[in-house]
């Protein structure tokens, strides 16, 4: 970052801090005191309010993404004008400046700064964005997933060795409701309602998606997820990871590849489902063989602790008299099981889990529930197996944040392999936020600081990242052979957007 850009950041951080630290007496009239307000039209400056924009386009050059897109995606005879990788962007984009449909793309493709600041004479309108989707099939949908994948093996090049001591999938169904009648290949789910059901397989270390496979929704969850959890692990050994974890939950458990992924060192910890067989044999271990199951807190406290506020729900269901459902304890002990399936015998921990059944103030019984893990782990303990099983629930934040961050888990076109690809190539917003995260460079003595830097953005939430880094107002101005962003505001989190700027040589 220039010394330039250092001292004014440093100025503005300056100003804001002697703003909030202001003399706090009552000034006699409300804080919010503009008054005279007078709206024109400017005529020669011209801005936007997505700069960051300009940093992720050139991020998408950077990491290979265009080149990718255009070589390996031909939907197009002719390019009059767009290419494949101009309609794919300019939905990632349409998340990225926060729109939510497809008509949010109108906006900006009549607005003439954004287009200046994109270099660009116009984008595709809502309604070709929607016939473009249309145009694909599932090989086309698998050769935009490669085209991701080619730009995502560049990120990770650039990342310290320790980067790849572990890559951790997880994957996990989900449900896309739609009250839309006539979209093909949409069907009825087991909660009744109407719509697809994409699997979703996604590195837990970074937060990308690896995989992503609409289907209808009375499919289940489990459906082809072991392939594609094949070319997950195919693509992380091409990247250089020295140990793969795979992690889903009872419905992914699928005995059948168990034994093909341990022969492949590949370590797994699936939820299992209770079978009575396996309920038999947990209630004939010996009483000496179950341990009491501490769970690690939430989080820390990291000032003084607070006095927990008055459980209003829980006042609610007692006072009226609901039956619920109250947790009691958790025990947990192991033993060894060989499935059907399997020629092998893996390690499997049960959790036993005693819940009482209460109703107003009167407990009516207690019921024994059973959950089972299943590993081929067996140097770490049984507890940390049934911890480590457990933080695949870190995917459903993930999910959540695909779904109403993003917009990307919705079906807004006419068909299942349209609706793939819209979830795609939206979904790519979501990838370009964890790239920019992974382009921060680390060296030098600052490394330390760089490196949690790069953790809180893999960590943000979506509007999170797009309010620190995309939402800043930016003065577009062309100088000779140079499109210049000039930054018109201050926020914390500058240093950070300047410091990717510097790394991309912007």
């Amino acid at each position: 970052m220039k010394t330039r850009i250092q001292d004014r950041l440093r100025k503005a951080k300056r100003r804001i801090e002697r703003r909030l630290e202001g003399a706090r007496e009552d000034r006699g009239r409300p804080m919010f005191a503009a008054s005279n307000v007078r709206v024109e039209l400017a005529d020669k400056v011209r801005a936007i309010g997505v700069g960051g924009i300009g940093v992720v386009h050139r991020l998408a050059q950077e990491v290979g993404l265009v080149d990718a897109i255009d070589r390996r995606l031909h939907l197009l005879k002719i390019h009059r004008p767009y290419h494949e990788s101009d309609h794919v962007l300019n939905l990632a984009y349409n998340a990225l400046c926060d729109g939510t449909r497809l008509e949010d793309i109108e906006l900006r493709r009549n607005d003439e700064v954004f287009l200046d600041a994109l270099g660009t004479e116009r984008i595709p309108d809502p309604t070709t964005a929607g016939d473009f989707c249309r145009r694909f099939s599932e090989a086309d949908i698998r050769s935009l997933l490669e085209a991701a994948d080619e730009a995502r093996l560049n990120a990770w090049a650039r990342q310290p060795a320790k980067f790849f001591e572990r890559a951790t999938i997880d994957m996990d169904g989900t449900l896309v409701v739609t009250t839309g009648e006539c979209k093909a290949g949409m069907d009825i789910s087991y909660k009744g309602t109407w719509g697809y059901h994409p699997l979703l397989v996604s590195l837990a270390e970074t937060g990308e998606i690896l995989r992503l496979v609409n289907r209808p929704g009375n499919r289940p969850s489990h459906e082809g997820a072991a392939e594609e959890a094949d070319q997950a692990i195919a693509l992380c050994r091409r990247a250089g990871f020295r140990k793969i974890v795979l992690r889903g939950d009872t419905a992914f458990s699928q005995s059948e590849r168990l034994d093909a992924w341990d022969s492949g060192r590949v370590t797994f910890y699936f939820g299992f489902k209770a079978l009575a067989n396996l309920e038999e044999i947990a209630e004939n271990l010996r009483n000496t063989a179950w341990q009491k199951l501490l769970r690690p807190p939430r989080y820390e406290v990291q000032t003084d602790p607070r006095q927990k506020p008055v459980h209003v729900k829980r006042q609610i269901v007692r006072r009226r008299e609901f039956e619920v459902l109250t947790l009691q304890s958790e025990e947990y002990a192991e033993f060894e099981y060989q499935p059907t399936a399997c020629d092998r015998t893996y390690r499997m921990v049960v959790v036993r889990k005693n819940i009482s059944h209460e109703k107003g103030e009167v407990r009516l019984f207690d019921e024994i529930r059973y959950f089972f893990y299943i590993t081929n782990d067996w140097e770490i303990d049984a507890e940390d197996v049934v911890f480590e099983a457990n933080k695949r629930c870190d995917q459903e934040n993930l999910i959540a944040q695909l779904a109403g961050g993003v917009r990307a888990l919705s079906a807004p076109v006419d068909n299942l392999y349209s609706n793939w690809a819209y979830m795609v190539m939206t979904g790519l917003a979501w990838n370009l936020k964890a790239w920019w995260a992974l382009w921060l460079p680390e060296e030098g003595r600052w490394h330390e600081k760089h490196e949690a830097e790069k953790s809180r953005i893999l960590g943000m939430e979506f509007k999170s990242f797009l309010n620190a880094f995309i939402k800043i107002p930016c003065q577009i101005v062309r100088a000779g052979r140079q499109l210049i962003y000039r930054v018109l505001s201050y926020n914390p989190h500058l240093p950070v957007f300047f410091w990717l700027c510097a790394a991309l040589r912007c």
